[in-house]
């Protein structure tokens, strides 16, 4: 799957967002997102390879957090959650993915 997200994968990465971007300001705040922040089920963890603060801190790094202002805007949510989403073909694995990941 290339491209712009479905429906269904689009709205779950929303609700994520918006359960950070409380003000809707269109930002999130990195602090906010560490403490919902569940890495225990990515893969990595679990096989041993990373730890779940590796994880977030790898997380972080690919939004691309150009100013390093300690924000992350909707367009970088959306961009960083397209990519994932375009290597998971299941709809219902990665809406349970993105459910697991952010407690939603």
């Amino acid at each position: 799957m290339q491209g712009r997200m479905n429906e269904r994968r689009q709205a779950i990465v929303d609700k994520a967002f918006l359960t950070f971007d409380r003000d809707f300001s269109g930002f999130i705040e990195v602090q906010d997102i560490k403490k919902s922040f569940n890495a225990s089920f990515h893969p990595k963890v679990q096989q041993g390879l990373m730890t779940e603060e590796q994880v977030f801190l790898e997380f972080l790094q690919n939004f691309g957090d150009v100013n390093r202002d300690g924000r992350i805007s909707r367009q970088e949510w959306n961009d960083y959650y397209s990519a994932v989403s375009a290597s998971i073909e299941n709809d219902d694995h990665f809406i349970e993915l993105m459910k697991a990941c952010w407690k939603l």
